[in-house]
């Protein structure tokens, strides 16, 4: 079968990882993305440059979106792919963003409206992860749009879960980001305890890694927070700060306590204010750090 041409908007921490499968697995690919260098940095790869966002539609069967937030997917949908403007029936949209998912369905309702599948893919791991094709992706939207996409999905990641109707993937990773973020800020302040009580970092490390509490995390961020390495950032602190406020959000809208969340918010917002918004997620240990006045 013909591989799907595939138009890529968003070419930064996740999106240029993400292109950079795509290509290896043979896949044709038009990138676009704001910032010229990460285009060209592509084409170097192998992938073709828009000329404009909103040419990218035509030459296409589906685009990939991994954007800030829902707010810029909408605007890029709308003022630069032109998509609802334009149209293009037939087209599959896949949006790997960390969205809200009351946004990323009514946006498929709209697309559907003009022949449009919308698929939200949201994608567990970090980007040094989706790099080595060792991410999992969330999938919501039309079962059959899904199964379209099968090879694409393959050539992305190790693991595909299909979630259900659209809005399910991204309300999965949500879910997925809140254990997982609490796994950070759990092993930041049991550091931060062992360092205060006059035990070493790294040993304690060692040993949380072999006890009954490991998490994943100590592998991913536990040497970070150690060595205090948070440049450059795997995943930035703001753009997680940013997922628990949607948490919330979603916590409210359905009457259920996140009470550690609500403390995580807080914690991600102080460090977010010092200026630590672009540094890597293992930041949140400084939180800690200094509150117990660990020079």
């Amino acid at each position: 079968m013909e591989k799907k041409r595939i138009g890529f908007v968003g070419l930064g921490l996740m999106g240029s990882k993400m292109a950079k499968n795509l290509l290896s697995a043979g896949f044709s690919v038009i990138g676009y993305d704001v910032d010229q260098d990460k285009v060209e940095a592509l084409v170097r790869e192998g992938c073709q440059k828009a000329d404009s966002p909103e040419g990218v539609a035509p030459l296409v069967e589906v685009i990939i979106l991994s954007l800030p937030n829902s707010n810029v997917v909408n605007d890029v949908v709308e003022g630069a792919l032109k998509l609802f403007e334009k149209g293009r029936k037939g087209l599959i949209l896949i949006d790997t963003t960390t969205a809200d998912p009351g946004m990323s369905e009514e946006l498929s309702v709209r697309l559907r409206k003009i022949g449009i599948e919308m698929l939200d893919a949201a994608v567990s791991g970090t980007s040094k992860m989706c790099g080595e094709r060792d991410v999992t992706y969330l999938v919501g939207g039309s079962e059959e749009t899904f199964g379209k996409c099968g090879a694409i999905f393959s050539a992305l990641g190790k693991r595909t879960f299909y979630m259900g109707k659209n809005g399910a993937g991204a309300m999965a990773k949500l879910v997925v980001n809140l254990v997982l973020g609490l796994n950070r800020m759990a092993l930041a302040e049991g550091l931060c305890l062992a360092e205060k009580a006059g035990m070493d970092p790294r040993r304690t490390l060692e040993v949380l890694q072999e006890s009954a509490a490991y998490s994943k995390a100590m592998d991913q961020k536990g040497l970070r927070m150690v060595n205090r390495d948070f440049l450059p950032p795997e995943g930035k602190l703001a753009f997680h700060l940013k997922d628990v406020r949607l948490m919330l959000e979603l916590g409210h809208k359905v009457n259920a306590p996140l009470v550690l969340s609500g403390l995580h918010a807080q914690a991600l917002g102080s460090e977010v204010a010092k200026g630590h918004g672009e540094w890597d997620n293992a930041d949140i240990i400084s939180f800690y750090r200094d509150l117990a006045n660990i020079q």
